[in-house]
């Protein structure tokens, strides 16, 4: 069998992206995308992806960053990182991998369905992976590596990390002092606040209910989410609307 180019491999295997959506997948190339269903012609090696794209950093509080590639990235799935004093946390993991990102400790997921180049970050600085367990056994998840697999709420260095399920059986939000991690839970567009319809309708809207009710009445400043940030006063009444929809 012809071995891939060396510059497909990332620690002895070839790791491609998915420029239509930013899917990293390990191993050998798929013929479609196993997230999006892209034809393999829209792939590019890991290192191809490192050259075009540079993971930039814009500042959301003082503790607090958001991580993008320029240009974007399929979809362009943010993350973002926390300088608790202590440690250095992720909250989900760019897609494409850079040599020169600042370092990080830990990386703390909300779901599985955008690990990124998580596997690249955790082995160049021997990063900490954590996903719920019941995301963890998913396949698009099959091919991380993942160190923690969590079965509930928590805090980790000072994050609160809550388990609620619904878009994914272990979507999990954090919350670091006045800032809320909600990720793609819900999508926020000119036409107004909706669900994620990829996922389960009514198990989705069902434990929106139990996120309300842990958020509403923290001292919340600012939700961060998959390719926004927001003043959380504004961001909330919409939530609110949004669950009293019929």
């Amino acid at each position: 069998m012809d071995m891939p180019p060396a510059e497909t491999l990332f620690n002895g295997l070839p790791q491609w992206v998915c420029r239509q959506c930013g899917y990293n997948m390990i191993g050998e190339m798929p013929d479609v995308c196993p997230f999006c269903g892209a034809t393999h012609d829209k792939f590019m090696t890991w290192d191809e992806t490192e050259r075009q794209f540079r993971v930039s950093t814009y500042a959301v509080s003082d503790a607090v960053s958001q991580l993008l590639s320029v240009p974007k990235l399929g979809y362009e799935h943010a993350a973002y990182r926390i300088e608790t004093g202590e440690s250095v946390v992720w909250i989900d993991s760019p897609s494409a991998f850079n040599r020169n990102v600042a370092q990080v400790n830990v990386i703390l997921f909300t779901h599985h369905h955008f690990m990124g180049a998580s596997n690249q970050y955790r082995q160049k600085w021997n990063a900490e992976v954590w996903l719920h367990e019941k995301d963890a056994k998913h396949k698009l998840a099959a091919t991380f590596d993942i160190d923690y697999r969590f079965t509930g709420d928590f805090t980790c260095h000072g994050i609160e990390a809550y388990h609620i399920g619904g878009h994914t059986p272990g979507f999990t939000f954090y919350i670091y002092q006045d800032v809320l991690f909600i990720c793609d839970y819900v999508f926020l567009t000119p036409e107004g606040m909706h669900f994620n319809p990829y996922g389960p309708t009514q198990e989705t809207r069902k434990q929106a209910w139990r996120l309300y009710e842990i958020i509403n009445g923290k001292p919340l400043q600012t939700v961060c989410a998959y390719n926004y940030f927001a003043s959380f006063a504004d961001w909330l009444p919409s939530f609110k609307h949004l669950l009293m929809k019929q």
